[in-house]
């Protein structure tokens, strides 16, 4: 028994008890043992069950270690199958989406007998569902997009996640002997902010058709299929999708970039190489008087081709390719370029440290200063700072700063952006501020043209520096609202407002994907890792990831530059 097939059950037992109502606790322990079993990363259970180790697992109490044990010795889950007796396979899926809890779940179930998704669908558009008492034809409405939504996200995984994921694969996948190298490619490495599917290039000594057809006897591998130039794809028992691109040392760098995409990018790329004359042959690139030319790695493919080295963050077919035939990308801005974080939270509202340990951790991670963005008085649910409580801390980060030398405490707060524009506090408390965030916590259901008539509003405010989180998304869980960007983007260069990229993983909003239209207007980028403790700060690396894939430059970041530039920022409009 196999750490990912252990893994599956142990999931799969966590959604039948949340199906059937037990206390989530319960389904939370088997999540994290099913988290602690997957880590291990073993091809063979028993071993480690015998000598007590995977008892000694963190997360792994005896529950748990005795369905286990039960899959080393049986083969099957006896728990699994007790548990899941007489109930409908679907039902579990129903809990899946977006509005529906496990009360609503079991009454469209004994009332209208759904059990499946599609049934549900069928019974939301039809009429049938608004029937039911509590529903009505407006939630049946919203289910059907829920429902949308929901297959629309199957079977992504925040980016997060993902990685996970694929640095335990790339590992299994090492330890063939057969293969000399193998890198993680695909959407992780072009940084998506969530992923399909995981893709690794693989440099193999032996034969990559040989080699492609042997990975499917990797662990927990439930089909498994090989193509002639060398891709394997295998998908595992928990639904988990891989493709892997064997190729020799001489080919390797074709591998890789065919194998980190996308599919537009490999098609625009190819085409330059044709029209120099070269010739693309599975992984083999063939010069003018058709001998192979050695692609090691992928700068000696573009270079091959004509073309400036591409990132692959900007991999999207996107007009990269025209760029780096005029070598005119830019300089992507790095993660060392940044001199500090702005969107913090402490436990002044709902983070989970003190000011000083944010100061301390951000001080740890290089940077010169740190925003404390607590939240404002009308978001109570968060904490929110009473005018009193802003002045309290404020009197502590003077304080603060005072023995702190060679970094700096700035004064900021997260206002919520009210129902009719207005920024959270008066203008006498917000002047008290370094610099003001303003973002909408309350009241999405507002139509597209009321919450962008909102935010206008906000900008406005002169007091406001940065517009935090734009869109509202999370992502795989709700959509961002019906915000006119294009408006948003205007005016925030008209009044001289920055715009977020959240880099908190749920969210990473503003999508990258606006991100260069920002940049072409002279819209200033500010990139906030929202953290709501020390770990938390580390989530700005991937709003880094985002600001790269949105083509931004270290000088169209905001908090690229010193804290007195960010005062200065702030207070030109006031």
């Amino acid at each position: 028994m196999d750490s990912r097939t252990a893994a599956h059950v142990l999931n799969r037992i966590a959604d039948v008890l949340d199906a059937v109502g037990a206390p989530k606790f319960k389904s939370r322990a088997y999540r994290k043992a099913a988290r602690s079993i997957l880590s291990l990363d073993s091809e063979n259970l028993a071993p480690l069950l015998a000598s007590g180790e995977l008892a000694d697992t963190p997360n792994v109490g005896p529950a748990t270690l005795s369905v286990v044990r039960d899959l080393v010795e049986r083969g099957e889950s006896s728990y699994l199958t007790e548990l899941s007796e007489g109930m409908p396979e679907g039902l579990v899926g129903l809990l899946r989406i977006p509005g529906l809890n496990l009360k609503k779940v079991r009454e469209i179930h004994m009332e209208l007998g759904i059990e499946t998704i599609d049934q549900l669908e069928e019974a939301a558009k039809s009429g049938k569902l608004a029937t039911l008492k509590g529903l009505g034809q407006k939630t049946a409405d919203k289910l059907v997009k829920s429902i949308q939504f929901a297959r629309e996200s199957d079977p992504q995984r925040l980016f997060i996640h993902a990685v996970i994921s694929a640095s335990q694969l790339v590992e299994a996948v090492r330890r063939h002997p057969d293969i000399v190298r193998a890198e993680i490619a695909g959407e992780i490495r072009r940084r998506l902010e969530v992923v399909g599917s995981i893709e690794i290039a693989a440099l193999c000594s032996g034969d990559p058709y040989d080699v492609a057809r042997s990975l499917g006897a990797m662990a927990g591998v439930l089909n498994a299929d090989a193509t002639p130039d060398g891709v394997a794809t295998l998908q595992f028992v928990d639904g988990e999708r891989l493709a892997v691109y064997c190729a020799s040392e001489a080919d390797f760098g074709i591998a890789l970039f065919r194998a980190t995409g996308n599919s537009a990018h490999v098609r625009e790329v190819i085409a330059q190489a044709e029209s120099n004359g070269l010739e693309l042959d599975g992984y083999r690139l063939l010069g003018r008087d058709g001998k192979r030319i050695p692609t090691p790695d992928e700068e000696a493919l573009y270079r091959a081709a004509g073309l400036q080295f591409i990132p692959p963050e900007l991999r999207e077919a996107r007009g990269e390719v025209d760029s780096a035939r005029g070598s005119s990308l830019p300089t992507l801005i790095e993660y060392g370029d940044l001199r500090g974080v702005l969107h913090c939270h402490s436990d002044y509202s709902d983070g989970t440290a003190t000011i000083e340990q944010m100061a301390d951790a951000a001080r740890e991670r290089g940077w010169e200063y740190i925003g404390i963005t607590d939240h404002s008085q009308a978001a109570h649910y968060a904490g929110g700072l009473t005018p009193d409580d802003v002045l309290r801390q404020h009197d502590e980060i003077d304080m603060l700063n005072a023995k702190l030398k060679g970094f700096r405490i700035l004064k900021g707060i997260e206002a919520d952006i009210l129902q009719d524009g207005r920024i959270d506090y008066d203008e006498n408390l917000l002047d008290r501020f370094d610099f003001v965030i303003g973002s909408i916590h309350a009241r999405f259901r507002q139509t597209g043209a009321q919450i962008t008539e909102r935010v206008l509003r906000a900008l406005d405010d002169p007091r406001l520096t940065i517009l935090a989180h734009p869109t509202g998304r999370l992502l795989l869980s709700r959509p961002p609202y019906e915000l006119d960007v294009d408006a948003v983007l205007a005016k925030a260069l008209e009044k001289g407002v920055a715009i977020e990229v959240n880099a908190d993983p749920h969210r990473l909003d503003l999508d990258w994907r606006y991100l260069h239209d920002a940049k072409r207007r002279g819209v200033m980028i500010e990139i906030g890792p929202d953290a709501h403790s020390p770990l938390g700060l580390d989530a700005t690396e991937l709003g880094v990831a985002m600001a790269r894939k949105g083509w931004l430059e270290a000088g169209d970041v905001l908090n690229t530059g010193s804290a007195e530039s960010i005062i200065r920022f702030a207070r030109k409009g006031r």
